[in-house]
């Protein structure tokens, strides 16, 4: 879903040969290679199969929600959320990514690595620094599926669950390269102690950040409709999310040539989303991040911080 608008303008344009010439790699990175090159799936149901391996084999215990989803092109069709809980408390803090890819135009599946596998890995990443943690809250992990159709999966859970206890959202989307990390600023009045929890971390860490007024949709719309806290993630290099903050946000006279088309952009939602593009630093940052921001909300929200 994230940058749909703009992907459509795009030129739309394997994994494994990739693997098997990389060169040399830390065992970390080969891993969190390996886990993101997993996605490539023909289909999003066999891309289900891949989150529940991977959390079991990460020593969790995941739970499988169906719902029924599906949109005007693909009819009723069954959705999967993939879900993990961790710690206990009155209130939760949902740490959520949406594992499914686009069908591509020839009726082939976008590899979907950088949309959105590699969140995914992050999310789990997150998760595994999450579980030896003190906590106030509970952690939900949330992997949806039926994002790419409309935030289906996201608008399931929400009905089946509510909000009541939902203390804060932290979502990603789109983090398969690069060190510069993208937050949204347009979910509400609510979401504004979430996006400084981001940013409070940016200036600690010493990031490159880039707020956007204006950023792009993913599941963090479905929860600010709700009312929920919510703030949006990614990451991207520092050049490309200037020029996306500029498409989005710089009007008339962004600067941009005319037709200039970010490089994102020409990857998400085509045949271009491949493994090439992956850097397994960006995945690894981006479970440490995730993490340090569920960690300060759990603290500032518990009045201990």
């Amino acid at each position: 879903m994230l940058f749909r608008r703009f992907a459509a303008k795009a030129a739309f344009g394997a994994a494994a040969a990739l693997l098997a010439v990389a060169s040399p790699l830390a065992a970390q990175e080969v891993d969190l290679r390996a886990q993101v090159a997993a996605f490539v799936q023909p289909s999003n149901e066999a891309r289900t199969a891949v989150v529940v391996a991977q959390l079991r084999a990460a020593g969790f215990e995941p739970t499988v929600e169906t719902f029924t989803g599906g949109n005007r092109q693909t009819g009723e069709m069954e959705g999967r959320n993939v879900v993990v809980t961790l710690g206990d408390g009155p209130r939760e803090i949902l740490l959520t990514a949406h594992y499914d890819a686009v069908k591509l135009r020839d009726g082939t599946m976008s590899h979907g690595v950088v949309d959105n596998a590699a969140s995914v890995v992050g999310v789990i990443e997150a998760a595994k620094i999450l579980r030896g943690k003190a906590l106030n809250h509970r952690i939900r992990i949330i992997l949806f599926d039926q994002e790419e159709l409309g935030l289906i999966g996201a608008r399931k859970w929400i009905e089946a669950h509510g909000l009541t206890n939902v203390a804060a959202v932290v979502n990603s989307d789109v983090a398969g390269y690069g060190d510069t990390l993208m937050y949204g600023q347009n979910n509400g009045a609510q979401s504004a102690f979430v996006t400084r929890a981001v940013q409070e971390l940016c200036a600690e860490r010493a990031m490159q950040c880039v707020g956007y007024p204006v950023y792009p949709p993913s599941d963090d719309r479905a929860f600010s409709a709700a009312g929920a806290p919510v703030v949006s993630l990614g990451f991207q290099d520092e050049i490309g999310a200037h020029q996306m903050w500029l498409a989005f946000n710089g009007g008339q006279t962004n600067g941009l040539a005319e037709g200039f088309v970010p490089r994102v952009f020409q990857l998400i939602h085509s045949a271009d989303d491949t493994m090439e593009r992956i850097d397994p630093a960006t995945v690894a940052l981006a479970g440490e991040v995730y993490a340090s921001v569920v960690e300060r909300l759990d603290r500032q929200l518990a009045g201990v911080d």
